[in-house]
C-alpha cells in the first residue's frame, strides 16, 4: 500500500528521472558512471521562500531557478550537467496543482539542459518552503577552473548584464518603482524575469575551460564575488564602473536614480560568468561569447597585492560600498 508521498514521487517526480542509473526512484540510491578521462564535478545550492525568491512567485519560475542555479555554477567551472538530486520541503498549505506546475518547469528545465533528476526526498516542514538540489557535471580530468589562478595582469571579463536580478527583485517588493524608474513594461519584465529565472551560461563551460585562468558565477554580488576570487589566488583587482555591462532596462533604472549603481554591482541574482583572462586570450573568449549569442565584458584588471577590489567611478575616484555582496550571516 502507497503512502501519501509513495503516490506524490511516483506521480509527479518519476517522469523527471529518465536516466536508467535512477532506477525509476524504486531504490534508496542512483549511480552514475563518469566517462573514462572525465572528472565528476559537485555543487549544491538551496532556494528558500522568502530568501532566494518570493511567497508568491510562479511554481514553475521557483523549480527553474532551483536548478539553474546549480547549473550556473557548473558552466563556471567548464563543467557539462549529467544529472541532479533534489530535496523539496513542502509546507502543509501545498496543493498538488502547484506541485503539478513546479514539476512541469523542472521537467522542461531537466530536459533542455540535459540534467535528468536521479532521485532525492520528499518532506513536509512547518517552516517556508525550500528546495535544496546537488548537481553533478563533468570535465575532462583535471579541467575543472577553479576560483584559485587569477594572476597579475589578466583581466576581469563577464558575461551577459549585472544587475538585472537585484533590480527585479526592488521591482517585486515596490511596483512603483517601475515608474519612478520610467520603465516600460517590457523593461520592467525583463528585470522580473532575471530575477525569478536565471539564464546559466553553460554553452561557455567550454570557452571558460580553454581561456580562463579563474573563474566563478556571480550569485552574491559582482564586487564581493570578484574579492572571493581574489582572495582565494593572493591578488586584489581594479575594475571600471562604467565597464560593467548593463541591459537597456538596468540603465534606464540608474539614470533616474544613480544611487542603484550599489545595488546593481552588490545585489547578487546575477548568476553570470566571472572570469580571470590573460589578456592574449579576452578576444578570443569574447569571440566564442559572441558566436553563442552572449556578451562577454573587460570590466578591469587583476593587480598584485592584497586587499579587496577597487572599483573606480566615472570621475576616477574610488567607489565605496556598504556591503559588497549579499551574504545570510
Amino acid at each position: 500500500m502507497q503512502s501519501g508521498e509513495d503516490k506524490l514521487i511516483a506521480r509527479y517526480f518519476k517522469p523527471l528521472a529518465r536516466h536508467p542509473g535512477a532506477l525509476g526512484l524504486t531504490d534508496d540510491a542512483a549511480f552514475y558512471t563518469p566517462p573514462e578521462g572525465y572528472d565528476l564535478v559537485l555543487t549544491t545550492d538551496a532556494v528558500v521562500s522568502g530568501v532566494h525568491f518570493l511567497p508568491d512567485d510562479p511554481a514553475d519560475a521557483i523549480a527553474r531557478k532551483a536548478l539553474r542555479v546549480n547549473l550556473s555554477d557548473l558552466a563556471a567551472k567548464g563543467a557539462a550537467p549529467t544529472g541532479c538530486l533534489m530535496t523539496i520541503a513542502l509546507p502543509p498549505a501545498f496543493s498538488e496543482g502547484w506541485l503539478r506546475d513546479f514539476c512541469a518547469g523542472l521537467q522542461s528545465d531537466c530536459e533542455a539542459f540535459g540534467c535528468p533528476v536521479f532521485g532525492g526526498d520528499t518532506v513536509r516542514t512547518d517552516g517556508p518552503l525550500s528546495v535544496s538540489i546537488f548537481t553533478f557535471g563533468i570535465v575532462p580530468h583535471g579541467a575543472m577552473v577553479r576560483r584559485k589562478g587569477a594572476k597579475p595582469r589578466d583581466r576581469v571579463v563577464v558575461t551577459g548584464t549585472i544587475g538585472d536580478g537585484a533590480l527585479g527583485l526592488r521591482l517585486l517588493r515596490d511596483p512603483a518603482k517601475a515608474q519612478a524608474w520610467s520603465l516600460n513594461q517590457a523593461q520592467a519584465g525583463h528585470l522580473v524575469d532575471r530575477y525569478r529565472v536565471p539564464r546559466p551560461r553553460m554553452a561557455m563551460a567550454t570557452s571558460v575551460r580553454a581561456f580562463a585562468s579563474a573563474a566563478m558565477d556571480v550569485s552574491d554580488g559582482l564586487v564581493g564575488d570578484l574579492a572571493k576570487l581574489c582572495d582565494v589566488s593572493g591578488v586584489s583587482a581594479v575594475i571600471e564602473v562604467d565597464a560593467i555591462p548593463l541591459s537597456g532596462a538596468a540603465r534606464r533604472a540608474l539614470h533616474a536614480e544613480p544611487s542603484l549603481i550599489e545595488t546593481i554591482a552588490t545585489g547578487g541574482d546575477d548568476f553570470e560568468i566571472l572570469c580571470a583572462i590573460a589578456p592574449e586570450h579576452v578576444r578570443a573568449f569574447q569571440d566564442h561569447a559572441r558566436a553563442a549569442g552572449i556578451a562577454a565584458t573587460d570590466i578591469g584588471e587583476i593587480v598584485e597585492g592584497e586587499g579587496p577590489p577597487r572599483v573606480i567611478g566615472a570621475d576616477g575616484a574610488l567607489l565605496t560600498f556598504e556591503h559588497a555582496s549579499f551574504s545570510h550571516f
